[in-house]
């Protein structure tokens, strides 16, 4: 397991993104949602990345997740909750 970067992560600050979030015992996916990362920070309490898409609105990815990474993508997959979190970075037109 690759332990999660805040400082790798910073290279989606700015970037338009797809962030997908896939459930293992379910088939149906949610939507892709395309968003543009403002920041990226720890949260408060050391349990989580959360990627800010507003200075409200964030995504959580749990620290304790197995973590494969590209230049252009990060994927965490939490074994607690059987979820896979991915943000990719989209060419904008």
């Amino acid at each position: 397991m690759e332990p999660i970067s805040i400082d790798e992560l910073q290279r989606f600050v700015g970037e338009s993104v797809e962030v997908i979030i896939q459930d293992a015992q379910v088939k149906d996916q949610a939507p892709i949602l395309q968003k543009k990362v403002k920041k990226v920070q720890n949260c408060p309490d050391g349990t989580h990345i959360r990627f800010y898409f507003d200075n409200f609105y964030f995504l959580a990815v749990p620290l304790a997740s197995n973590v494969s990474q590209t230049a252009t993508a990060f994927s965490a997959s939490d074994p607690k909750s059987g979820l896979t979190y991915t943000i990719k970075k989209v060419q904008v037109n």
